[in-house]
């Protein structure tokens, strides 16, 4: 088997390399021709973008680079590189613009301006729906698992090429756990809730009930109200959480079998507050369940605008649903 030679060795050849590569372009330019080729405009004649992966040498940025038609020469940015980018080259995704001057390359990847990045996970997502996002971008690397539900907040972050997905995941968990101290601490005192965690599946229950940010806190309100009675809260995003797993959208209507189905998560068919959280709420969905509307509806039902009706008694709730239906019809019509 043959040996790879020492580091050292390697590192005297590489230096070697680039002393020799500087003694070249000084014979054949001149001291002077050669730092004024290292700010002389650029062969590109327009902008493009290089790819610098996690510990790429100059080198090979260099060679990538003259492929690329970003310089004249690899040698020339490699000089560039040693005498202006001291610190080194940073990683990441560059755009190079037009003419672009070996100097001006190199400030740029030494000072890591590369192409920042956004994901955005909204509001009501599951952890597997967010990790599904995550895997879609190719720009991301590494393999994740969904995380626990409601451990991640719905917000957009930013990220450079080639980062992490677990470090994306990591960066919404530590956002979550800090938002959801923070309402904890300023909730109601009254409210009756055990944990944090109960807010956060209160408030994703919220999330996936409405689309309108004026209708979280009543509807938050309802459910307190239901569990102040000892009514079960009868959610429909709980059926279908149950139903689904939190995987995919269940692309189909509710029917009585599905709101019998034996699980803890459907509030149909348990008491109380489901174990869990059945989204990823948002903040305005946190903030509505630590302060709820304070009122007497029982329930509520969709008005056939995107909002809801609200109702104190299961008479008042009753002509809410006939308006509904016959809403419907009349958009049938």
């Amino acid at each position: 088997m043959t040996q790879a030679p020492p580091p050292k060795i390697i590192g005297f050849f590489d230096r070697l390399a680039r002393a020799l590569a500087f003694l070249i372009i000084l014979a054949t330019l001149g001291p002077l021709a050669t730092v004024a080729a290292l700010f002389a405009p650029g062969p590109l004649a327009q902008q493009t973008t290089v790819i610098v992966p996690h510990g790429e040498s100059t080198a090979a940025i260099s060679a990538q680079l003259s492929t690329a038609g970003a310089v004249w020469a690899a040698p020339l940015f490699h000089v560039a590189a040693r005498l202006l980018a001291t610190g080194g080259l940073k990683a990441g995704e560059y755009i190079v613009p037009a003419h672009a001057s070996p100097a001006a390359i190199a400030e740029m990847m030494h000072e890591g301006r590369s192409v920042m990045r956004f994901f955005t996970a909204a509001e009501g997502l599951t952890s597997a729906e967010i990790v599904a996002e995550l895997n879609k971008d190719p720009a991301l690397t590494g393999t994740v698992l969904p995380p626990a539900e409601g451990s991640l907040l719905p917000e957009t972050y930013r990220y450079n090429y080639g980062d992490t997905r677990a470090s994306i995941l990591a960066r919404m968990s530590k956002a979550m756990q800090e938002k959801i101290g923070e309402v904890w601490a300023g909730r109601e005192a009254t409210l009756p809730l055990q944990s944090p965690q109960q807010l956060v599946t209160l408030a994703s229950i919220v999330e996936k009930e409405t689309g309108k940010p004026e209708e979280r806190p009543r509807i938050a309100g309802v459910f307190y109200n239901r569990l102040r009675f000892s009514m079960r809260l009868q959610s429909d995003p709980t059926v279908i959480y149950a139903l689904t797993g939190g995987k995919s959208d269940l692309n189909r209507a509710l029917t009585h079998d599905d709101l019998a189905f034996a699980s803890p998560i459907n509030t149909y068919a348990s008491d109380g507050l489901p174990p869990q959280p059945i989204c990823n709420p948002g903040l305005a969905s946190l903030q509505a369940a630590a302060h709820p509307e304070h009122h007497n509806f029982l329930y509520f039902v969709a008005d056939g605008s995107g909002g809801h009706a609200f109702a104190a008694d299961l008479a008042a709730h009753n002509a809410n649903i006939n308006r509904w239906h016959d809403a419907l019809e009349n958009k049938v019509q």
